[in-house]
């Protein structure tokens, strides 16, 4: 995995060293983490040669063109784009400032909004007008109902060359890419804007009060031998974290009563 990679999808590199965990606390933070995910998840898989994985790319491909069918969201992250690159634009004044590393974020911002500007309003057009994805996703509604028998087309594609299954795969994600990179993009520079504090959790349960402050993510990071997880409610106002003794899948969890010590992120 390349550094860029590992910045850009944290969660990658993280996993192996702590336990963490993010709570989106608006309806647009939910989209772009959902895409975020499924953009990864395609990545990793249209690496892999085997036909399992070209499903798997496929099925990422299609619940991502859901997603964006509901409302405007490259709108959206144009907005966000145009916000952040204002925010930064505005830094080139400020003494002390790391003229090269702001110079590098304000042009990959500006490259991505340049590139998602470029495939307009009807950027997923090649993908609803192919009729062999629509058939796999019609299909797909039905449990089983991509087998063999049900979609011949689709069990006679994934036996083709890998590289022929991948360049398709590119050429119906070529127009989506730019809004996912923006995503990726933007995501990491809101996790970079916070910094974690050590806090603790009272007989298992953290509760904070956010006032007016903006707030779109948390970040919560626990030992990787903790043995707990949390379950997290909240608003742009407050939000809860309870934290939960992990069980056999064969029981049901339960809160722990003892205090736990973690790290927050509010991003």
């Amino acid at each position: 995995m390349s550094s860029q990679t590992a910045e850009r999808f944290p969660g990658i590199a993280a996993s192996s060293v702590e336990s963490l965990y993010e709570q989106p606390l608006s309806e647009r933070m939910r989209t772009f983490l959902r895409l975020e995910y499924l953009y990864q998840q395609l990545l990793y898989h249209l690496e892999q040669p085997q036909a399992g994985s070209t499903r798997i790319a496929v099925a990422g491909l299609l619940d991502m063109v859901a997603i964006l069918g509901r409302g405007d969201v490259r709108g959206d992250v144009l907005k966000e784009l145009e916000r952040q690159i204002f925010i930064f634009d505005r830094y080139q004044h400020l003494p002390g400032v790391d003229e090269a590393r702001l110079r590098r974020v304000l042009r990959n911002l500006q490259e991505l909004r340049q590139r998602l500007f470029a495939v307009g309003s009807q950027f997923l057009h090649p993908v609803r007008e192919s009729e062999f994805l629509a058939a796999i996703k019609h299909r797909s509604a039905i449990p089983g109902g991509t087998c063999e028998f049900d979609l011949p087309n689709y069990s006679h594609w994934l036996r083709q060359p890998y590289a022929q299954r991948r360049a398709d795969i590119e050429f119906w994600l070529e127009n989506i890419r730019p809004l996912c990179d923006s995503i990726a993009e933007l995501l990491w520079l809101l996790r970079e804007s916070g910094e974690p504090s050590e806090r603790v959790a009272i007989n298992g349960v953290y509760q904070h009060a956010l006032g007016d402050t903006a707030v779109g993510l948390l970040r919560i990071q626990l030992p990787p031998d903790s043995g707990l997880y949390p379950e997290i409610s909240g608003s742009h106002h407050r939000f809860s974290v309870r934290f939960m003794q992990w069980p056999e899948t064969r029981e049901r969890a339960t809160q722990t009563a003892r205090d736990v010590q973690f790290r927050l992120t509010i991003c």
